[in-house]
């Protein structure tokens, strides 16, 4: 289905916020969200929750909007020649997810190093190709494990290596409750998974240099 454009414009600064939804697609999750709610015994029809049905629609669209994202493009509308055959990271990448088990976000940092075999891509390409496999429903070690194997599939690089850390509500909200708790998943590729280069690539992640 076509998709709609809404423009938004809010406060004196001129600020516009740009949300693109399919307006089918939002009457089919809102009339979801309505028989939630009269299920678990509010009534959808007094003032708060007249219309959290259709916001947790356009909600649910954003934070999914990753499905209609194509990493492998991302990363191929900006690679460069060069000859550095030294480590590149991006480091404390932020990320929100939905975990696909209950629905709740999870969220951290990713951070991601790759080392060149004759080409680089543009700084930018690599936190957009988390948030395209960050905005699905997902499980932190799959997510760490696509967004490695996308930049070694379309670089080709010496090596490429991810760690995530995050928060996930389901561990906070329900379940265990434990509200300290950060999962740390790593995924590695080539020159990473020797010794040496996965040290420094730890080492600097872990330093502030700033």
């Amino acid at each position: 289905m076509k998709k709609k454009q809404i423009l938004k414009v809010t406060g004196t600064d001129g600020y516009a916020k740009i949300e693109n939804y399919n307006p089918g697609l939002i009457e089919k999750i809102s009339s979801g969200y309505k028989s939630i709610i009269v299920d678990i015994g509010e009534n959808p029809k007094r003032e708060g929750l007249a219309k959290t049905p259709e916001r947790a629609a356009k909600a649910m669209q954003f934070l999914t909007h990753g499905y209609h994202l194509n990493p492998e493009e991302i990363l191929r509308s900006a690679i460069f020649t060069e000859d550095h055959k030294h480590m590149i990271l991006i480091k404390d990448i932020e990320i929100f997810s939905l975990c696909e088990h209950h629905l709740l976000p999870f969220f951290g940092k990713a951070h991601v190093a790759y080392i060149p075999n004759g080409r680089i891509v543009g700084l930018s390409k690599i936190p957009r190709v988390v948030d395209a496999f960050a905005r699905r429903l997902q499980v932190q070690e799959r997510l760490t494990d696509q967004i490695k194997d996308c930049i070694q599939k379309v670089l080709n690089p010496l090596g490429v290596a991810v760690v995530i850390e995050a928060k996930h509500l389901c561990m906070q909200m329900r379940g265990i409750q434990k509200q300290n708790s950060v999962a740390t998943t790593s995924s590695f590729t080539g020159a990473f998974l020797k010794e040496k280069t996965r040290s420094e690539f730890i080492n600097l992640i872990s330093a502030k240099l700033n």
